[in-house]
């Protein structure tokens, strides 16, 4: 039993290699979905690119430093 298990997922795994490595055709993900998607956008020349000030950036977490403080001011409930 454990024999015909063996051979079925080496089957498979063999299956799936010649598919992968384009025996079949090409994967869908081969070539571009949608080639006029660059020219259907609408005033692409309006796009600008510019650097993120300090300012604009202060909220941003760092990457392995601490948690940044929420500017959350508090007061105590009066009852």
């Amino acid at each position: 039993m454990l024999r015909w298990l063996i051979a079925i997922l080496f089957l498979a795994n063999m299956l799936a290699f010649v598919a992968v490595r384009g025996v079949f055709g090409p994967t869908p993900t081969a070539g571009g979905r949608e080639p006029n998607h660059l020219n259907r956008q609408v005033h692409p020349e309006w796009l600008k690119v510019r650097p993120v000030t300090a300012t604009e950036a202060a909220d941003q977490a760092v990457v392995g430093g601490p948690a940044p403080a929420a500017p959350i001011a508090a007061s105590a409930l009066s009852q």
